[in-house]
Order: C-alpha cells, then sequence, then structure tokens
C-alpha cells in the first residue's frame, strides 16, 4: 500500500529546486525519511550559536523569518518551497541566525545524511545549494535580488521617458527563410518568390549563407533582358550577403540598412557567414517598428482630424505596451511612456471637443485625471474617472457657465469612450454635475469632506490626493491642492479616518498564506489583485506620503521611494513596497492583455505554481507596511 503522506511530501517537493533537478523515484524514496514539523507563530526553530540539527527545512506552509543580532534584525523570510538551514549540511559550525515561525508554519525537515549523496552525485542540486548558502537570501527584495521579480532587470532611475527606446527595442524578424542552392535558376527563384509572397530569397550552400537575391534584383538584372532567366543565383546574386546577429535593435537595424543601401539583412546565429541562418529583416519589417514608438504615435495624435481616429492610436499604444513587457523594459519607464501616450489621446479629445463649442470657454478650467490615470498608473483600457474645476464667476453667470463646461465635458467623455474608455460605473465623471464645480464650489465640498469623515467622504476625498492636470489651468488646480491641505492640517481627525480606511484595506491571504478568493459574485473565486493587492499598497504609500506633507508626487511607486529618502531607517521595507507595487502592476498588466480584459480579477488555476508563489513574495510588504502605520498612528484607538 502506497504511503499517501510521502507521495503528497514528494508532489510538493517536485515543483521547488533543488529537489526538481532530482528523478521522480529519488524524490518519492527522499520522501519517505522526511518529518512533518508543525510550528506556532514566534516558536523559534533554532537559534544564533545553537548546535545544528541533523536536517535542514522546507517551508510547507506559512512563513520563517531568519534573524540576526546584535539588532535581532530581518535578514530574510522563507515561504512556500522555500529551503533554509543548510549550514550543518555545508559547513560543521553552530548557526549564525535565528529561524522563527513568523505566522502558523509547517515545515519539512529533510535529513541531511539521507539527502547528502544526492547534493554529492547531482551537480545541478550541488550548485543550487551552494548558492543558496552562500546568499543567505531568498528575498526577492535583498539587494542582490532586488528588482529580478517577473524576469525584471534592476530599474536604473535615472531612466526617463528621453531615453532613446529605439536603442532598447529588438526590431521583429521572419524566421520562415526562404532558401535556394546556388545552381537554382532565376526562372524557379521566381516561381518560389511568387508562391511564397517574399520579396527576397536567400542563398546558401551546405545550410551557410552566401548571397541573397531580392525582386530588386530580378527586375534589374532579368526583367531587363541582361540576363537571360536561365541564369543560375550565384550569377545574379549579391554576394557576399551581410550578416548581422538576431538580437539587434530597430536602430542598429535602420542604421546597417542606411549604411550599405539595402533593403534586406540577413540574421545568423553568431552574425557571421559561417553560421546558418535564422532569420530574414526587411526594411518593410524596420519601418513596421518605428510605426510603433511613442515618438511616431504622439506625432499620429496631433494630426488626427475626427476623435474616431484616436482609436487605432490607442490600439498601437497597447501593441506598444505589449511589446515593452515582452522585452523586459523597466516598469517605471513603461509607466511614464504609457500615462504620456494617455495623456496625449485625452489633450486631443479635449481640444477637438472644445471645437465643437460655440464659443470658447469663459473662463479658466482645468481637466482633473483621477484615479489610477491620475497616479500614472492606468496601463491598461479601463474606465474613466475624471473631474473639471473652473474659475469663480460672479452669481448672475454662475448658471451658464455650468452649463457650458458640462456641455464640454458631456463631449469629452463621449469622445474617451468612443476612443476606448468606458464610462465610470459610479458616474465620477466631469459630465455629472457633482464632478464639474468652481473652485470655491469644490472647496465646499472638500471641506464638508474633510470635516464630516464618514466612510464615504474618506473614499471620495482620496481622489483628490492622486489626481493630475490632464488639461488646462494649472494655478486653479494649485490652488484647491493647498487649500485641501491646509484643512487637513487644520483637522487632524480627518487624518486619523484616513489611515483607519487604509489598514481595512482586504489581506491577499488568509489561513496558511492561502489566496483570499472572491466569495460571490460575477467573480466568484477569483482572485482580485486591485483590491487585495494594488490598492492596499497604494493607500498606505499616500497616508504616509501625506503624513510628510508631500504633496507633490502621486505615483505610488515613486511616493515609496521618496518615503525611503525621508525615512532612512524604513528605506529597505518602503523600497521593498515599490517594486512589490511595480511587480504587481506589471502581473495585472500582462493578465489584462492576455485576457483583453482590465486584469483586475485572476483565475488562479490559470497561474503556474512559480507565478502563485512569485505573487506571495510581494504580498509579505503588505503586511509589514499595514503593522509599521498601525504602530505608528496607534491604529489600536482608531479601529
Amino acid at each position: 500500500m502506497k504511503n499517501t503522506i510521502s507521495h503528497r511530501v514528494a508532489d510538493f517537493l517536485k515543483n521547488f529546486p533543488p529537489f526538481s533537478f532530482l528523478k521522480q523515484k529519488d524524490i518519492e524514496i527522499l520522501s519517505e525519511q522526511i518529518s512533518i514539523i508543525y510550528k506556532e507563530k514566534d516558536a523559534i526553530i533554532f537559534a544564533e550559536n545553537d548546535e545544528v540539527h541533523n536536517s535542514f527545512y522546507v517551508v510547507h506552509k506559512g512563513a520563517v523569518a531568519l534573524k540576526r543580532s546584535p539588532k535581532n534584525s530581518i535578514l530574510d523570510i522563507c515561504d512556500e518551497g522555500d529551503i533554509f538551514g543548510l549550514r550543518p549540511l555545508l559547513a560543521n559550525e553552530n548557526y549564525i541566525m535565528e529561524a522563527r515561525a513568523h505566522e502558523e508554519t509547517i515545515l519539512y525537515a529533510i535529513p541531511i545524511a539521507v539527502f547528502k549523496p544526492y547534493a554529492l552525485e547531482n551537480r545541478a542540486v550541488g550548485n543550487f545549494l551552494i548558492e543558496s548558502y552562500a546568499s543567505n537570501t531568498l528575498n526577492p527584495y535583498s539587494d542582490i535580488h532586488r528588482g529580478k521579480l517577473y524576469g525584471d532587470t534592476v530599474e536604473n532611475e535615472v531612466l526617463n521617458t528621453e531615453v532613446k527606446l529605439l536603442d532598447l527595442q529588438p526590431v521583429k524578424y521572419s524566421k520562415k527563410i526562404i532558401t535556394c542552392g546556388p545552381l537554382t535558376t532565376a526562372k524557379e527563384i521566381a516561381g518560389i518568390m511568387t508562391r511564397k509572397n517574399v520579396g527576397a530569397i536567400l542563398v546558401v550552400e551546405e545550410k551557410l549563407p552566401i548571397g541573397i537575391i531580392t525582386d530588386k534584383d530580378l527586375r534589374n538584372k532579368i526583367v531587363t533582358g541582361d540576363y537571360p532567366i536561365t541564369t543560375a543565383a550565384n550569377v545574379i546574386m549579391t554576394s557576399p550577403v551581410i550578416t548581422y546577429p538576431k538580437k539587434m535593435t530597430i536602430t542598429q537595424a535602420q542604421m546597417a540598412m542606411m549604411k550599405s543601401n539595402i533593403s534586406y539583412l540577413c540574421l545568423t546565429k553568431d552574425g557571421t557567414i559561417n553560421t546558418k541562418a535564422v532569420g530574414i529583416l526587411s526594411k518593410h519589417d524596420v519601418m513596421v517598428a518605428l510605426g510603433n514608438n511613442p515618438a511616431v504615435l504622439i506625432k499620429a495624435l496631433k494630426r488626427v482630424k475626427k476623435i474616431k481616429e484616436i482609436k487605432p492610436i490607442r490600439t498601437q499604444t497597447m501593441q506598444l505596451l505589449q511589446g515593452y513587457l515582452d522585452q523586459n523594459i523597466p516598469m517605471t519607464l513603461i509607466s511614464k511612456i504609457i500615462t504620456e501616450l494617455n495623456d496625449a489621446c485625452i489633450k486631443q479629445v479635449i481640444e477637438m471637443s472644445l471645437a465643437k463649442m460655440v464659443t470658447p470657454p469663459p473662463v479658466k478650467f482645468g481637466w482633473l485625471a483621477l484615479g489610477s490615470q491620475g497616479r500614472s498608473e492606468q496601463l491598461l483600457h479601463t474606465d474613466q474617472d475624471n473631474a473639471i474645476v473652473y474659475e469663480d464667476v460672479p452669481e448672475e453667470l454662475k448658471i451658464s457657465t455650468n452649463e457650458y463646461f458640462l456641455k464640454l465635458a458631456t463631449y469629452v467623455n463621449k469622445g474617451l469612450f468612443d476612443i476606448g474608455y468606458d464610462y465610470c460605473p459610479a458616474e465620477m465623471m466631469a459630465s455629472n454635475p457633482k464632478w464639474c464645480l468652481s473652485l470655491e464650489e469644490w472647496k465646499k465640498q472638500v471641506y464638508h469632506w474633510i470635516t464630516n469623515p464618514g466612510k464615504t467622504e474618506v473614499l471620495l476625498s482620496f481622489i483628490f490626493f492622486d489626481y493630475s492636470l490632464s488639461y488646462g489651468s494649472s494655478e486653479i488646480t494649485n490652488e484647491l491642492s493647498d487649500y485641501i491641505f491646509e484643512n487637513i492640517k487644520a483637522n487632524p481627525v480627518f487624518y486619523i479616518h484616513l489611515v483607519s480606511g487604509t489598514l481595512q484595506s482586504p489581506s491577499p491571504t488568509g489561513f496558511f498564506r492561502q489566496f483570499l478568493l472572491e466569495q460571490d459574485g460575477e467573480h466568484k473565486d477569483f482572485f482580485d489583485i486591485k483590491r487585495r493587492a494594488l490598492m492596499p499598497l497604494t493607500d498606505a504609500a499616500r497616508v504616509l506620503i501625506l503624513s510628510h506633507s508631500v504633496k507633490s508626487i502621486s505615483n505610488t511607486a515613486e511616493r515609496f521611494e521618496k518615503l525611503a529618502e525621508l525615512e532612512p531607517t524604513n528605506k529597505e521595507l518602503y523600497l521593498s513596497c515599490s517594486y512589490s507595487f511595480k511587480a504587481l502592476l506589471k502581473f495585472r498588466t500582462k493578465q489584462g492583455l492576455l485576457h483583453n480584459d482590465s486584469g483586475q480579477f485572476i483565475a488562479l488555476e490559470s497561474l503556474s505554481k512559480m507565478e502563485k508563489i512569485k505573487l506571495k513574495r510581494t504580498f509579505k510588504t503588505i503586511k509589514e507596511l499595514q503593522e509599521l502605520i498601525s504602530v505608528r498612528f496607534n491604529a489600536s484607538n482608531i479601529l
């Protein structure tokens, strides 16, 4: 009879290194010798300077904190699938750190004597253990791992939207190479090119490229009568063929074609004629790629004459976004570029809507982007959140002025809908009279929210900490911002309610760190990555940055990076939060593009084991961050 427990252990271990490097049979044999250990929260597994155990450990459920004196600071937190306590396997010395259950935890204890032969015989196992032991960390937010979530390269914060993205973008090339031999006739070549619908054919000998023939060659050499149609390829081909490595950027390809005055490049394994061809790159491929870059899209937006012409440009923006994600371009840079393109679309819609109005605006006004667009975090096609604030006017002009801006807002909201922004279900749009007010009216509204801080009022006030000016007068919006901050300082009770709202954000995980799924409704059994992962970080960043009276930064990741500067003692946590947020935003964006939706609700069964683990690692910071806020603002007296 099979040992059911050991088989369950084996099924778990096979998904994680170094056990994934072993044969299934070996994993099953090993699992029969493994002990299962339960630890309550804060229970010590081993202490600093303890004599080594006869096992090392794998976290099955829960989490384990690794700490070290003198400050007893957390060096790392190990969660599902992580290994720790390798010292007895690789060094005959006492433990140099403490391992303590960070929450209720189940461990697998792997006997050293049983496992050691596998480590000695299997090089991949041995190398993994040595690397893990040497780094002393599996924390994706530690210095050596930072920025590697979801394959991210380390993000250089010096990068900005002025970076020449064409130098970063690899060009897409055709992998379907059409070839012929050196003795193939021109007539046969013309037939092949016609059937395959290609403009060039590669001449190969012993699988290596020796020349190329294009439709231009056939026109200039055969159609003109200079050579008969029976002429062999090696006579009319361009040789030697110009080759490059397949990892070319758009700029490099463009420069190469201009330099040699050619329309096709042959891409080989090592970039020389001495290795097999892997692709053909045409001038058309380069032009298509050039058409999908921000500068070209911005120019195209400025040329449109009708709002409906903006929609295909928005589609190209989504293609650009997908390309950036595929190329692993840093999330900070992606957000800035897509936000600039979104802003350009909104500005164009507003200007075209103004052109529909019989008269120009009677007074200065500001069109405000709210929510994720206001924070420069709206990467996908989601619904629109916006508002209008306009200059105060005399009593006798109030009605006509408001009617003007409501009519303008109706045009703009309709235009935004036409180019892909859904209407806000809560009608939080400028065409709603509640969101189209004069400066004085907005001040009265905000004052009401701040001095009557119920749940609804707090949620509505959040909007005006995150907005950005899409179009119009910055003087008006700046005056409104100043007013908001002054009133918050004068009403500290409101700030307490902000803190309370932040701490009530739903947790992403529950018992044994399992994902908390929606319990009912349309998205039952789905994971809400917006409400349970992104919003807790967004809300916390807002509260903390407001406590420092910083009002010039609305982006969540940038807020955490500023907090890291302002509070050096919490620098590591805040930077972890910044990277967590960007990783989660990237994950949501990828899911949204994959399923052609907002990416908010995720079917967990569609995720790989590794994707789930990486998601959970980003959740660690949420709990630590909320604990920091709770202690700092004495939340026990609030909730």
